[in-house]
């Protein structure tokens, strides 16, 4: 018998894959954690039946969402990531010469135990117990309320607005957050897509630009994720991603960021740039 998985996007808008073989089925105290081998993307992560990331395209979404504000930033010393519980985010982090500690907070430890154990290629930096990292089973919101001028760069790799990443799309969390990062810090969240979830962005773009001087929306090519175009938006409070100088970037062993993308991932289509008023 034929196996289909299909997350329901919109209520109108579905994306199904073929399933090959259920690995892992379980309920955390938070959400419903599975992992499946699909036909198109190997093996994939799924949370409360939304697609997550998967080993085929992942490298797309944890380089993107760490390396462009990491490149932006001179000198990130102290990373923070809240969420990002299969881990592929920390293993890019890591990768900064400049980074001595990335603390990764995440509120759900099924989620790091079922990765590590399926999903060792992009948990490996969890798996490894690397050195620059700091894994804490906590709150993120309550994590970044007790901080104070401490992070250099703060990464949000949380899921969708529902149920734990709820409280990660408000405006008490962005002052909290701003409040956690140093005078010249960097803030990014992923914030969906904008063909899909066009209401989420315009609210997290106007929250974050009444908060810091510089806020920019970048895109990158992700095919698992809702119309195939995904975005990040990224607060700064002093760095200019459009002015970083490409040519000090170092070679991390990246499959998607380069330097012509550190750019290039910002220059948005006008449809974007309308919602963006």
């Amino acid at each position: 018998m034929e196996l289909w998985m299909t997350e329901y996007q919109t209520p109108h808008l579905g994306l199904s894959v073929r399933v090959k073989e259920t690995l892992y089925s379980g309920q955390s105290d938070y959400q419903t954690i599975a992992v499946v081998d699909s036909e198109p993307f190997g093996r994939m992560l799924v949370l409360d039946g939304v697609f997550q990331t998967s080993v085929a395209d992942e490298f797309v979404y944890h380089e993107m969402i760490a390396h462009v504000p990491l490149c932006t930033h001179p000198n990130p010393k102290r990373v923070l990531v809240i969420g990002g519980g299969d881990g592929g985010t920390v293993r890019e982090v890591v990768k900064h010469p400049s980074v001595e500690q990335v603390v990764m907070v995440e509120i759900d430890g099924m989620v790091v135990d079922v990765a590590k154990r399926y999903l060792p290629e992009i948990s490996e930096a969890l798996i490894a117990g690397h050195p620059k990292l700091d894994l804490r089973i906590d709150d993120g919101i309550r994590h970044v309320q007790e901080k104070h001028d401490y992070y250099d760069v703060i990464i949000v790799d949380c899921s969708d607005p529902i149920g734990p990443g709820t409280g990660l799309f408000n405006y008490d969390f962005y002052q909290s957050a701003r409040q956690a990062l140093k005078s010249d810090g960097i803030f990014v969240q992923q914030t969906e897509s904008p063909f899909v979830h066009t209401d989420l962005i315009k609210r997290v773009w106007g929250e974050l630009s009444s908060l810091f001087p510089i806020t920019k929306l970048y895109l990158a090519a992700i095919p698992l994720y809702p119309s195939g175009t995904h975005c990040f938006t990224m607060a700064s409070k002093r760095y200019d991603p459009l002015e970083f100088e490409t040519d000090k970037m170092v070679d991390l062993g990246t499959k998607y960021h380069n330097r012509e993308i550190q750019k290039s991932c910002f220059v948005l289509p006008n449809f974007i740039k309308e919602l963006l008023k």
